[in-house]
């Protein structure tokens, strides 16, 4: 099993950081301190060595340079092989097709993260302990957390895993919130590629959790995994950014 880090998007919202750098490069040390360089990408790369994973892809797009500049000091720093993928469409279409661009790794078995989620290695840990049987696809999913309009939402049912992930759903109907950390078995590669594909194809504006659902829809089970009450926060915009830098120095 390797990592596998989704780091293409652009970010518009983070502005001006991201008229240089992908998302996943926006600094999130505090400002002036000893970490202040510390990126999501480092934080997950770091998540990924301390579950003793050694080798990750990272999918690039926009300001892909700048994470080709790194390779090598990160490479060092977390001791963890990186092999990077082309989105050539990152700029154009959503993140259902950058993980379909990574299809031929997750023949290898992923954990996968978001490269806009700061979260713990205690997440990843949650997800490789749920392992054993005969799950395919693990959710990270936050069931503590108060739900409003712009999460991800998940419905689950008892032994039959998800049935809904999508934003468009009440918050009095979910159980938990997908927070972009997912294990992916290799078994599961071929089918997950095709959903994909399908999800893409209907709509190159769609999420890879969109997949998920149509896979779902499809008869396939995907599993969750809760993660307890965890410090964490996917960045979208700057009040996100500013929690960040409260909770990477936790870490």
């Amino acid at each position: 099993m390797i990592g596998l880090v989704l780091a293409a998007g652009a970010g518009r919202r983070l502005r001006p950081y991201t008229d240089t750098l992908p998302k996943a490069l926006v600094p999130v040390g505090r400002p002036g301190g000893a970490e202040a360089a510390t990126t999501v990408l480092d934080l997950t790369l770091g998540n990924f060595a301390e579950v003793g994973l050694t080798d990750a892809a990272v999918v690039i797009g926009y300001r892909g340079e700048a994470v080709i500049e790194r390779q090598a000091e990160l490479e060092k720093k977390y001791g963890v092989k990186l092999h990077l993928v082309h989105n050539d469409k990152a700029e154009e279409w959503n993140n259902a097709y950058s993980l379909w661009c990574a299809r031929d790794v997750l023949t290898e078995g992923v954990i996968l993260a978001n490269g806009d989620t700061v979260h713990p290695a205690s997440v990843e840990r949650t997800l490789l302990s749920a392992r054993g049987n005969g799950q395919r696809i693990i959710l990270a999913l936050d069931t503590v957390k108060q739900l409003a309009d712009e999460e991800m939402k998940v419905v689950t049912a008892d032994g039959k895993g998800v049935r809904r992930i999508t934003k468009l759903m009440d918050p009095a109907e979910a159980t938990g919130e997908y927070i972009g950390v997912t294990l992916i078995e290799s078994e599961a590669a071929a089918a997950l590629a095709d959903a994909l594909k399908a999800t893409y194809e209907r709509d190159p504006q769609l999420y890879y959790e969109d997949g998920y659902q149509e896979l779902v829809n499809r008869g396939f089970q995907v599993d969750t995994a809760a993660i307890g009450e965890v410090s964490w926060v996917e960045i979208d915009n700057h009040d996100d950014l500013k929690r960040a830098r409260e909770i990477a120095c936790l870490y």
